[in-house]
């Protein structure tokens, strides 16, 4: 087995939301969401799944916590599957933890049977991603799904395009094998702030997470920071013309975009270009470039 059990709570329909680590991140909008939604949902564990079995300890390395010389102990990276009742009260789910290392398609499996089990009616990705978008403009969403019908409620980009995967796109299409509805919900952080954290992101992740579930999450100071992050934005722009330069040609593009039933062909990029943009952004973040 690749988990272990702590519980059988009794579920209503739950919804589960993936939100592992390691993956794109851009403006950290992902993990932001996901540590409100945490915050603000009491959770108990639920599974753990085989952390020396799906992780690689050299590239995800334990924390050694030293006190004056002395080795009080290790914290691992863990991954768990989490379960509470928001304050809506829906039953909720959530995946956290690193990305697996290893052994993905048996991951996947374990993951969908125990979903199934639990009775799940209903999975949402949450995830992040550098776009050619102006960040003064209203941030706007990019669905995955396992149907149409998800993929118009949210937005989509037009088109073929192929990216790296990762674990969440692995878990919509084993989802998806098994009837059980799946949408990834992509927030499209402008390109030259994803490497910062992006609190806008993330409040537009959990809005459109309360749209579709009904789990709805204070999402205020979130917004807050967000001014804030505008602000300071706004500033560092403001003292380069070609930057000055760069949001004024993204802002034209944004608004010939908006009148679009989807972000489809017209003034955005192609589908290579988005590719290389994520590319770039994956280079900079491992510090390959």
């Amino acid at each position: 087995m690749l988990y272990e059990l702590h519980g059988t709570p009794e579920l209503t329909e739950p919804v589960l939301v993936l939100g592992m680590e390691g993956w794109v991140d851009a403006g950290y909008g992902e993990a932001g969401a996901v540590s409100a939604l945490l915050t603000s949902i009491d959770t108990e564990l639920l599974a753990s799944f085989d952390d020396d079995g799906l992780l690689d300890h050299r590239s995800r390395r334990p924390v050694m916590h030293l006190v004056d010389g002395v080795n009080t102990g290790i914290t691992w990276p863990a991954i768990q599957l989490r379960y509470g009742r928001s304050p809506g009260g829906r039953h909720v789910l959530i995946l956290v933890g690193p990305e697996p290392d290893l052994r993905w398609r048996a991951f996947s499996t374990a993951v969908v049977e125990l979903a199934g089990d639990l009775g799940t009616q209903l999975v949402v990705g949450l995830g992040a991603f550098p776009a050619p978008v102006p960040h003064t403009r209203p941030l706007r969403l990019a669905a995955t799904a396992t149907t149409a019908e998800l993929a118009s409620r949210i937005g989509f980009v037009g088109g073929s395009i192929d990216v790296p995967a990762g674990i969440h796109a692995v878990l919509e299409r084993s989802f998806a094998a098994v009837d059980i509805p799946c949408v990834g919900v992509w927030a499209r952080v402008p390109h030259y702030v994803a490497a910062m954290p992006y609190p806008e992101a993330s409040a537009a992740l959990l809005e459109k997470l309360a749209e579709l579930t009904g789990v709805e999450v204070d999402a205020e100071g979130l917004h807050r920071a967000a001014e804030v992050t505008r602000e300071h934005i706004d500033d560092l722009i403001a003292n380069s013309e070609e930057h000055a330069s760069m949001v004024r040609q993204l802002e034209a593009s944004h608004d010939a975009e908006v009148g679009l039933s989807s972000f489809g062909p017209g003034p955005l990029p192609s589908g290579e270009e988005m590719a290389a943009e994520l590319e770039r952004f994956l280079r900079g973040e491992r510090g390959d470039g």
